[in-house]
């Protein structure tokens, strides 16, 4: 792809993700935050996580994100049984005596990992290198994964039968852990009258695995004022009980804090969002606007906060 510079590029971008969002809400009805959440965890080469109770469309969503994108799809129902070989792939001894590795489902573009929290965690970790390295080793051979890769995991809420909490170190993969919730009245009868009508509606293509990866490389180019650099980094450090940037209510309610990989996606988060804001460099408004979803799965509240029904979400808010 040929800009004449930077400047050029994103406002190539900023028109692209105007029709990818037209094209994804001809098939999705509201949800415009947790959509946008979705590409922009796309756009800068992360992961994402959908909490919510089952039919909020959150498979839907992410089916028709590959649709527009052109990506090659395939989906992991997690289940209790399910091995970390069924995801990865296994070696086969063919005809001539020989092992041959005969590639799982990680092997794609887009992964969902539906239902991520119903298999127990020696099969969730099978994730983690691949989320990581963009790469899986299996028999001693290690195998590089195609590019771009994401994975988009979808999980209940862990209060409910037969599901297994995600370990902290698979959390931290995830950029954004995103939380659906019940559609409003208007766009609730909106999706009833389309789905129980004869009509469908299939997303066309806006972009392609080039492009995207082009987009990942042009959003790490954006310039980032060094006040947003220190905004972002401050605004994690806050969050880690008993140091000295920690405020009295994180030490009061918080027996864990977010890592140095949640200032890299609070910065890398704000230049995304700045840019399809329509702007050309982020300002801490932006850091803000993607902090809840970057730090909700990173901060893990102590018994305190949990018997005064202190939500994480109000303690991020305290924070900002």
């Amino acid at each position: 792809m040929q800009f004449k510079n930077d400047v050029e590029a994103v406002n190539y971008f900023q028109d692209k993700y105007k029709k990818l969002s037209s094209e994804i809400h001809k098939v999705i009805v509201g949800q415009d935050e947790v959509v946008k959440d979705v590409l922009i965890s796309i756009f800068s080469n992360g992961h994402c996580l959908l909490v919510g109770v089952p039919g909020l469309a959150k498979t839907l969503l992410v089916n028709t994100i590959a649709q527009s994108l052109g990506l090659s799809y395939n989906r992991i129902q997690f289940t209790p049984d399910l091995m970390p070989s069924d995801i990865i792939g296994t070696e086969i001894l063919d005809e001539s005596r020989t092992f041959r590795f005969v590639r799982g489902p990680l092997f794609a573009n887009i992964i969902l990992a539906d239902e991520i929290n119903r298999t127990p965690p020696k099969t969730q970790s099978a994730l983690l290198e691949a989320m990581q390295e963009r790469a899986v080793t299996a028999a001693g051979k290690r195998y590089t994964l195609d590019k771009p890769f994401f994975v988009l995991a979808t999980q209940n809420p862990i209060e409910q039968e037969g599901t297994y909490p995600l370990p902290e170190a698979q959390l931290d993969r995830f950029m954004f852990n995103v939380w659906l919730d019940y559609p409003k009245i208007a766009d609730e009868i909106e999706v009833v009258r389309q789905t129980t009508s004869d009509r469908s509606v299939t997303p066309e293509k806006v972009l392609g695995a080039e492009e995207i990866m082009f987009i990942q490389d042009l959003v790490r180019r954006v310039p980032v004022p060094e006040n947003v650099l220190q905004y972002a980094v401050n605004l994690a450090a806050k969050t880690r009980p008993n140091t000295e940037t920690a405020t009295a209510d994180v030490n009061r309610l918080l027996s864990w804090g977010a890592g140095p990989r949640a200032s890299q996606y609070l910065v890398l988060g704000a230049k995304c969002h700045a840019v399809v804001s329509g702007k050309y460099s982020p300002d801490i408004e932006d850091v803000r606007a993607v902090a809840a979803p970057i730090l909700r799965h990173r901060i893990v509240r102590n018994y305190k906060a949990e018997a005064e029904g202190i939500s994480i979400d109000s303690i991020i808010k305290g924070l900002l």
